[in-house]
């Protein structure tokens, strides 16, 4: 049904469509699955790529991990087409069964219609587009029957081994109407914005902002901000989060570590970067540049160079640098320079951290231009 919506968007507004297909190899009929897939498509006129989950598979966490693989093949491959958003058939179901599985001590995160893809650094520049959410399981099937249309069903649907199968079994014994969570993202936005982000891959907001947000915004604010600045990808949460929003909106100075970023408060002004001791524990590694290929140092910078090379962290060699260089470094707060990408030279260095926080935050509200 999202193949067909979208077809028919794509037809109105002159925009070229491809269908993708993720196989993770756990099923026997994955292949024949993966066929059907290709000739529906074919036969509605998109293009079409096939993608799979090759090597081995975890013996626990089975289900995250074919989540995370699947969110990183799809978001590859929609840069490689070009391709900026990713229309995906979440249904009113798969909110109610995310709602249950939270109950249950789950750390699903709440499914919206717009979202930037949790894939980092694959899904850079990619956002998700849920059309569906508000629309039944049920009342999707009798529509695609109307429309002569067939679908799939995974046998794993049914295999109560997992959460999710025992949630929609749960599911389906309740009279449960459409959800429609409250998601106000409007104050996170706000914040995002008032973010000063640096493109040296700092961020900085007034500690007020914090304080004068609606509740829940801070804190989530602060998760995603701490994030982008680390180049991590997954937020941190619990109870060292609690205790650093905590110390972030109040007024005492602090310093203080989480997630790969180093996070000052001074005055009324709140510091987030990258934290420059994470080199001992195996962060900010070299990156190996090959001509012409973007490459991604850190999860916080895109670097692209015009011959072989690598690109490193700044700290220990700023001493070599020309006193041009030096004297730009001076203007930046110190505890920042360790952590930024030594280069070679004539190679270009983008930053990722202010356009994935506004993303993050609900900030970015459509596509980027292209």
């Amino acid at each position: 049904m999202a193949l067909l919506m979208t077809k028919a968007w794509a037809d109105a507004h002159g925009r070229q469509v491809v269908a993708l297909c993720v196989d993770h190899r756990l099923q026997p009929q994955s292949a024949a699955w993966t066929r059907a897939a290709g000739e529906t498509a074919a036969r509605l006129g998109v293009g079409f790529r096939a993608l799979a989950w090759d090597g081995p598979k975890p013996d626990r966490g089975l289900p995250a991990a074919a989540r995370a693989t699947r969110h990183a093949l799809l978001a590859q491959a929609a840069r490689e087409a070009g391709a900026s958003v990713l229309v995906l058939g979440h249904t009113a179901d798969d909110v109610l069964e995310a709602q249950l599985m939270r109950a249950e001590g789950s750390t699903l995160g709440v499914l919206r219609e717009w979202s930037p893809s949790p894939a980092w650094p694959e899904g850079r520049g990619v956002f998700l587009l849920r059309p569906m959410l508000r629309r039944r399981r049920a009342d999707i099937r009798d529509a695609l029957r109307a429309m002569g249309e067939a679908w799939i069903d995974d046998p794993a649907n049914d295999d109560l081994r997992y959460a999710r199968a025992r949630a929609r079994a749960k599911l389906s014994g309740l009279d449960a109407s459409a959800p429609a969570e409250p998601i106000d993202d409007g104050a996170l936005a706000w914040l995002a914005r008032e973010t000063l982000a640096a493109p040296e891959g700092f961020v900085r907001l007034a500690r007020a902002r914090l304080r004068e947000a609606a509740p829940g915004a801070p804190r989530r604010w602060l998760a995603a901000a701490v994030l982008c600045a680390g180049g991590g990808d997954r937020p941190p949460r619990g109870p060292q989060l609690e205790r650093l929003l905590a110390q972030a909106v109040g007024r005492e100075a602090f310093r203080a570590t989480l997630a790969g970023s180093r996070v000052l408060g001074e005055g009324d002004a709140l510091l987030i970067l990258r934290d420059a001791g994470e080199a001992a524990r195996g962060g900010l590694a070299p990156v190996r540049l090959e001509p012409g290929v973007p490459a991604v140092w850190d999860g916080r910078f895109e670097v692209v160079s015009e011959g072989p090379g690598e690109v490193r962290a700044l700290a220990g060699s700023m001493a070599g640098l020309d006193a041009g260089a030096r004297q730009a470094l001076r203007a930046l707060p110190a505890a920042a320079r360790p952590s930024l990408p030594l280069a070679p030279e004539g190679a270009r260095a983008r930053c990722l951290v202010g356009d994935r926080l506004l993303a993050a935050c609900g900030a970015a509200e459509r596509e980027p231009a292209a």
